[in-house]
Order: structure tokens, then sequence, then C-alpha cells
């Protein structure tokens, strides 16, 4: 799917997270630990804020022009609430049950966005207003 190049960023942030949802997934009680520091690690340096952008300018943006209510924007939400919670848990208590399950949770979230909200706002938004919420979301980006 041909994503507007100014939500090509998150794209590839979620092609990464992809990769860590795929490792929890698979965790072994041999891999349970490295699985665990992995995702805990890129939560710190890249998730959280990834969610941050998100929460403070994907989504307002979308809310400009559509229903911030929209099911799938609540879904969202709901889903960065649900990982937030899981990553806090993880810190303290590593389990084959909590891995695999917050895998197959950030596995789906990033198809939710990339299959749903993304072209919902891609549809909403026009070509100028996608470029300056790109501008927005390469400034926020480290």
């Amino acid at each position: 799917m041909k994503r507007h190049p100014a939500l090509a960023p998150l794209s590839r942030d979620h092609q990464h997270t992809l990769a860590i949802a795929q490792r929890l997934r698979r965790a072994t009680p041999a891999t349970a630990e490295q699985a665990a520091a992995g995702f805990l690690a890129a939560w710190e340096l890249e998730e959280k804020l990834h969610f941050r952008i998100e929460e403070e300018i994907l989504l307002p943006a979308y809310a400009a022009h559509g229903d911030p209510g929209h099911p799938v924007v609540v879904r969202v939400l709901l889903d960065h609430l649900s990982i937030r919670c899981d990553a806090e848990l993880l810190a303290s208590e590593v389990s084959l049950q909590r891995l695999h399950a917050l895998g197959e949770r950030l596995a789906l979230h990033v198809r939710l966005e990339e299959h749903e909200l993304f072209p919902l706002i891609e549809r909403s938004l026009t070509a100028a207003e996608l470029s300056v919420l790109g501008d927005r979301l390469l400034a926020a980006a480290p």
C-alpha cells in the first residue's frame, strides 16, 4: 500500500515495532528476558515518543477534519493505554504469557494504524494539510 509521504516516517517506525512484536510472540523460556529487555529498551528510546507524536500531532490533525470519536481513533487510543500498561507490568514481571500477549497486541495495533487509521487520515486531509502534518511530524521526531 502506497503511503502518503507525510505518514511514511510513522510507517517506518511501525516496521521496527513489528520486528519487536515478532520477538515477543516467539519468546521462549530461554529468550524471555532478552525479548523483554529489547522491548523495554525500544519502549524508552522510541515507542513512548512515537505514541506521543501520534496523540499530540497526528490524531488532533485528523480531529480537526473528522470525527474525533471515530471508532478507529478510539481503538488507537485504547491500544496506546493498554500497551503502556503492559510496558509497566513487563518492567516488574516477565512471563511468557505477558510477552506473547504484548507481541500480539503490538502487531494488531500496527495493522490497525496502517490499514485503518492512516487511510482514514489520508482520505480526510487535503494534500496541503497532509504536507503540513508531515512537516510537524518530522519536526517532532528526534
